[in-house]
């Protein structure tokens, strides 16, 4: 039966998103290496404070998430007032697409810019704008040259997924102060734990009524399975977005979790250091094998291949070794595998493998 109820135009030309596969038929020893997860799981602390709820499963969940927000205040010294918890950071990038853009309206984002951004932005008859990036990297530029009196949103992840590439915060701030006085500059800081001493551009924030910065559990955190992130701005935004978010959007075991991770400040540490570590291995070895990859500021390398058909091949020979990875064309890198970084044996897996892969290649 042919349904006469419609969507609204422009909604069936959104494309699904697919996330890194996670297993691979027949095999049981498989490292999943495809979605930037942390390879050390949560904290004990957060652990514990997730099944420290079991028994309250009936009380809602606090609608002002305050003890999050307090947490996520004294450990990241900014406003406990300005702060706002949400459903993964995914679901700030869509409530922001929401609040400030529809038909008529442009978002920005750079050409290998995170994929949500142009789905959020067609989810509300927005155009998405993809802006050429240099090297791999956000131009600044060019980002400017594009925007104009259309343009309401500009999202810039820094560090980016999935090339790994960073700006400098000047380059950010000279962003901020170039766009059109009716444009909000948003600042994707889902890796910005990766950095060491990096604010994820807080202090932009603070000092710029344009700016607003949001940040995931996801990934040093470990509590990717829980969906929650936290967002950071000006007051007027944040109460904006509050108006339309849901009043129980995070649940109750996961506000917990939260908490216990975000002050859980010895094991962020340890996790950063960690993925430091085995990155500048990964890093190392792949260049040595012919393999080209960017200094990485995340938790993952995305190694660049000579052709579409050389990283195809890379990646089936990882596939049949149990090492599932992601591949980039949807970003627009046909030649590129994103991996994450994981524990020290798997990173050493992948060089094993990718080895013996470039040993017998053919061009």
């Amino acid at each position: 039966m042919i349904t006469r109820i419609k969507p609204q135009p422009g909604v069936m030309d959104i494309e699904l998103y697919v996330s890194g596969k996670g297993h691979i038929k027949g095999k049981s020893n498989t490292v999943k290496l495809s979605s930037n997860e942390n390879p050390w799981g949560a904290s004990k602390d957060a652990k514990q404070a997730y099944q420290s709820l079991a028994g309250e499963l009936h009380v809602y969940p606090s609608s002002d998430h305050v003890a999050l927000r307090t947490a996520i205040s004294e450990v990241h010294n900014v406003d406990v007032k300005r702060v706002i918890c949400s459903n993964g950071s995914d679901e700030l990038i869509s409530l922001l697409c929401q609040a400030y853009a529809g038909a008529g309206d442009e978002v920005l984002f750079t050409e290998h810019g995170f994929l949500m951004y142009k789905l959020c932005a067609q989810g509300v008859g927005a155009t998405p704008v993809a802006v050429p990036e240099m090297e791999r990297c956000t131009d600044v530029d060019a980002v400017l040259a594009v925007a104009n009196e259309n343009t309401k949103l500009v999202f810039i992840a820094n560090p980016n997924n999935p090339t790994g590439t960073m700006i400098p915060e000047q380059d950010v701030a000279r962003l901020a102060d170039g766009l059109p006085n009716h444009t909000l500059l948003i600042l994707d800081g889902a890796y910005a734990e990766f950095v060491d001493g990096f604010d994820g551009h807080a202090s932009l924030v603070d000092d710029r009524d344009n700016v607003f910065m949001t940040r995931t559990f996801s990934k040093i955190y470990g509590l990717g399975g829980l969906r929650l992130g936290w967002g950071y701005g000006p007051a007027d935004i944040v109460n904006t977005l509050h108006r339309i978010r849901g009043p129980f959007n995070v649940n109750a075991s996961v506000l917990a979790a939260g908490e216990a991770a975000v002050l859980d400040t010895d094991y962020t540490s340890k996790c950063r250091k960690t993925n430091a570590k085995w990155s500048e291995f990964l890093r190392k070895k792949l260049r040595g094998m012919g393999i080209a990859c960017d200094a990485s500021q995340t938790n993952f390398v995305l190694a660049r291949f000579g052709s579409e058909a050389e990283a195809d091949a890379a990646d089936k020979a990882l596939s049949d070794a149990g090492l599932l990875v992601r591949a980039v064309k949807s970003y627009g890198l046909a030649e590129c595998l994103r991996i994450t970084v994981g524990k020290g044996a798997d990173c050493k897996r992948v060089v094993s493998v990718l080895q013996e892969f470039k040993d017998g290649w053919i061009a």
